[in-house]
Formats: structure tokens, C-alpha cells, sequence
């Protein structure tokens, strides 16, 4: 007999230090997988895409915590506002503008988590590492009205080069550390999003405070779903 989803999330979850997040990366996944999660007791979940994100919060329990991980373009952030705990991945200061002018509009605080690229290829998004850094320097985040800034989400390079994986988290890491001591009055700013099924144990070890799994929770998924 396979394991359910809710095995493999107990085994998913044991294997984290309490002060690391589970967010279930949901995406391309049904309903009703998310709802077998959600009765063994996840709460955080994933989702790369407004179309898939905006029926699941319909159709699934009203205390879910939903996190926007995909790219997300600017002519979807209105259909976005009000949906979610967090949105993972801003990765351009148009993107934040649009998400505190629409926030500001709806009459919400939407919190997000800068999406920083540090891979080596090329078609991640993100900001680098010097623009987040000036960013924090010249302390535009005090223009925000309506967003608040969580932390930071990345990605390591697509490779078996653990040694690669290791200095991409730990870049990440130290950005982050750096940002404190530049602005060391953020409040709220304690979220590093980085790690993924496969490289989790680095990032965890590097210093993340959040993983993002699907395939060893969810089994393989359907691309086609949605």
C-alpha cells in the first residue's frame, strides 16, 4: 500500500527543527488533495498561479494560509489582493508598486517576501542581490502604505553541485543578515523562503526559515491540472 499525503507529510514535517515552516507547494494538485493535507494538519500551502489560486480559496476552508510563489505578472496583482498570507515572489519594484497602490485601493496590508536571484541561470526572476541591498540602503520601504516586507525568498541553481546550492542559499542568507544590520529598526522582517524537496537540508542548514515542498508530499504532479 502507498502512502497517503497525510503519511508523507508527517513524514515531511518530523524531519524539520520547529523553527522551520512547512508551506505545502499545492500547485497542479486538486482540492482535494490540499484538503487531505489540510485534515492531517498543514495550514501553509503554495500556489504559482492567480487562475488555480482564486477557486481553491473558494472551495477550501477559510483558515488556509496562502502563499503566491509563481511569477506573477502586474495585470493579475487586483485579483490577487486580499487572497493571500503572503506573496513570495516580488520580484521587480513595479511589481511591489502595483501590489501597495492595489492593497492601498482594496484597503488591505498585504505582506510579501522580495524574490531574490542568485541561480546561475538566467531565466529565474528576482532581484540581485546589489539592487535589494541599495533598495534597503536608501530605505524605500518606508514609501510603502499598504505592504509590508516579510523577509526574503530564492532559489538555488538547478544542480547536483551541492556546492553550488550551498553558496547560492548562503548568499541569500547573508543578503538577508545584511539587510538587518543596514536597517536594524525593520519590524517583521524574519522570513527566509528557500529550500525545495531536493535541497531542503542545505537551506535549512544555511539558515532558512521556510521550505517549499510539493513532490514528497503530493506525489508527482499534473501539468495539465488547473
Amino acid at each position: 500500500m502507498s502512502d497517503t499525503i497525510a503519511d508523507n507529510l508527517r513524514r515531511v514535517a518530523a524531519s524539520l527543527p520547529p523553527d522551520v515552516r512547512l508551506l505545502a507547494v499545492s500547485k497542479f494538485h486538486p482540492a482535494e488533495a490540499v484538503l487531505e493535507a489540510y485534515s492531517a494538519g498543514q495550514r501553509h500551502f503554495g500556489e504559482s498561479r492567480v487562475q488555480e489560486l482564486i477557486p481553491k480559496v473558494k472551495a477550501l476552508p477559510a483558515d488556509i494560509n496562502w502563499h503566491f510563489i509563481g511569477h506573477l505578472q502586474t495585470n493579475k496583482v487586483r485579483q490577487l489582493i486580499g487572497l493571500c498570507y503572503l506573496i513570495e515572489s516580488v520580484d521587480s519594484l513595479r511589481l511591489l508598486e502595483a501590489i501597495d497602490r492595489e492593497s492601498l485601493r482594496a484597503g488591505v496590508v498585504t505582506r510579501i517576501l522580495m524574490q531574490v536571484h542568485v541561480a546561475r541561470e538566467e531565466t529565474k526572476f528576482g532581484f540581485t542581490p546589489d539592487e535589494i541591498l541599495d533598495y534597503f540602503s536608501r530605505r524605500q520601504f518606508e514609501s510603502l502604505q499598504a505592504t509590508h516586507i516579510c523577509g526574503l525568498m530564492g532559489m538555488a541553481s538547478n544542480t547536483d553541485d551541492t556546492g553550488r546550492i550551498t553558496t547560492d542559499f548562503r548568499t541569500i542568507r547573508s543578503l538577508y543578515d545584511k539587510i538587518l544590520r543596514t536597517c536594524p529598526d525593520l519590524r517583521g522582517f524574519d522570513t527566509i523562503s528557500m529550500g525545495m524537496s531536493d535541497d531542503r537540508e542545505i537551506a535549512i542548514r544555511e539558515g532558512s526559515t521556510q521550505i517549499r515542498v510539493g513532490t514528497d508530499i503530493f506525489g508527482i504532479r499534473d501539468y495539465g491540472a488547473g
